[in-house]
């Protein structure tokens, strides 16, 4: 381990979790998929099997289950629901690549503590601003367990980190992205300041400026993805094309986008019709933003191609600074490119940064948690009476940071775990901390300096990366679930035609 992460890349679940409160019944919609992961394995012997994934069996009992669930949420949606036979292709779909990616993060040793999964909880709840009780008594409403929600949000949370380690070893954002992503981005700045209009000269007092837009600009998506398998012949990408260009002469037609999705798009977002959500524009792959930046709300792309198959976009809703499609010189530089995003990143950002170093214990199946912490409190003992905490750390520090002494070097505010930022800020310069427990294990902490810094810089830098990071994880995830698809062995017994095992 690294230094210790933020749960900045858990937002979007927990946002998405943060709805039970006013839209309940979505939870109650997941709870199969929990029960599946979390039940007996006696149980998959039960009834037939519906697949075989690796070594797992997904039986008919639980694909009816889900089909089931999957129909209600498809109602309530107000989206067309397709037959049954599609239904169930299409919901077995989504549950093989659930299989798949449990599987992987089980083979990666992803483990979620208990105590992840409470400070998730009471982000979600106060995000709807909430106790954690209320939220309890707000989830039973909806006919769903506590227990039962609790795997849920373990699944959510086992699942983000195995995203977050697949793309943090395959989306790399260099130096050089960075200064072209800012260079394009001046550019575009640059060019809508000359295109504005401007005042003329008056003797009288000048008249208050036109308000600019501000604020970045939000689009949500829907696709319907047709995907090309992992090292597809020839043939197979022409015959997906074929079915890509049906799909769209079907909604050309008058076809409802939201049930076409349902019944016939690859992507794992298609039981809900499609619906990918709202993100500002730097959040979405260079490929959609370009192909709908010309779209009206309510309007479809062409197809689009992928790495990772084809694509056909339709613009659910736009709004922000320079929401409407681009009519003009100044918003066809694109819509990164506004006056407000460029503001937001002048002037001084004055921040307190820490030089800190720590002992890292993890636990694991021969170190239990209070192993660890002893452990911890001896060495602790040990630095009171004189101990070098390098030659300490460099001794018996499971992180990365053990050939430097436990040196992670200079921290920013909010680049730690929230209980390693709390017993870090709450130290003096020199001081060493009580053992502190987070879910990478238990750390000792030590401060060795603290400064204020001029970021202003450094953040700018710092957004460049992170939404070009942003632009590349999806593509760069749907195509690593492809590849894991391609090389593991799926045996689809609703399906047939859908198998295509390796030789």
């Amino acid at each position: 381990m690294c230094r210790p992460r933020s749960y900045r890349r858990l937002a979007a679940a927990l946002t998405a979790l943060a709805l039970v409160v006013t839209c309940g019944a979505a939870v109650a919609a997941k709870r199969g998929a929990a029960a599946a992961v979390q039940g007996p394995p006696a149980a998959q012997f039960v009834d037939g099997i519906a697949a075989v994934v690796n070594k797992d069996v997904i039986t008919l009992g639980q694909l009816a289950q889900r089909t089931q669930q999957a129909q209600e949420q498809l109602a309530r949606q107000k989206i067309a629901v397709p037959d049954s036979q599609t239904l169930r292709r299409q919901v077995l779909n989504r549950m093989i690549d659930e299989k798949l990616e449990e599987q992987e993060a089980k083979r990666l040793d992803v483990v979620v503590s208990d105590q992840q999964v409470d400070a998730a909880i009471k982000s979600v709840a106060d995000r709807n601003k909430i106790s954690v009780e209320n939220l309890r008594v707000e989830v039973g409403k909806t006919g769903v367990s506590w227990d039962a929600y609790q795997r849920q949000i373990r699944q959510e949370i086992l699942l983000d980190d195995l995203r977050r380690r697949v793309l943090d070893s395959t989306v790399h954002v260099t130096d050089a992205d960075i200064d072209a992503y800012l260079r394009t981005k001046q550019a575009g700045a640059d060019l809508f300041a000359s295109a504005a209009p401007q005042q003329p000269q008056a003797a009288t007092a000048p008249a208050e400026p036109a308000r600019q837009p501000s604020g970045p600009v939000m689009l949500g998506l829907a696709q319907i993805l047709v995907a090309v398998p992992d090292g597809a012949s020839a043939a197979q990408v022409a015959a997906s094309r074929s079915k890509a260009e049906a799909i769209l002469a079907k909604l050309r037609g008058g076809a409802d986008f939201a049930a076409v999705a349902a019944a016939a798009s690859d992507g794992p977002d298609a039981l809900q019709g499609g619906n990918l959500g709202v993100k500002p524009t730097d959040g979405w792959p260079d490929l959609f933003v370009s192909a709908t930046t010309s779209l009206a709300v309510g309007q479809v792309t062409g197809i689009l191609k992928s790495g990772n198959g084809f694509h056909i976009l339709k613009v659910l809703s736009r709004s922000g600074a320079s929401a409407r499609p681009a009519s003009s010189p100044a918003q066809s530089a694109g819509p990164n490119l506004t006056p407000s995003a460029t503001a937001e990143d002048e002037g001084p950002k004055m921040v307190t940064q820490t030089h800190v170093r720590q002992i890292l214990i993890k636990v694991t199946q021969v170190m239990s948690d209070a192993q660890a912490e002893q452990r911890l409190v001896d060495l602790r003992q040990r630095i009171e009476h004189g101990a070098s905490f390098t030659t300490l750390a460099k001794q018996y520090s499971q992180d990365a940071s053990a050939p430097q002494g436990g040196d992670i070097g200079w921290v920013n505010p909010g680049e730690t775990v929230p209980a390693f930022q709390q017993a870090m800020d709450a130290l003096k310069v020199g001081q060493v901390s009580e053992p502190v427990k987070t879910q990478f294990g238990w750390h000792l902490i030590q401060v060795l300096a603290r400064r204020t810094k001029n970021m202003a810089e450094d953040y700018r830098r710092e957004q460049a990366r992170r939404i070009l990071f942003e632009r590349r994880a999806g593509p760069a995830f749907d195509e690593w679930l492809g590849q894991l698809r391609g090389r593991s062995y799926i045996d689809n017994h609703v399906d047939p035609a859908a198998n295509r095992k390796s030789e």
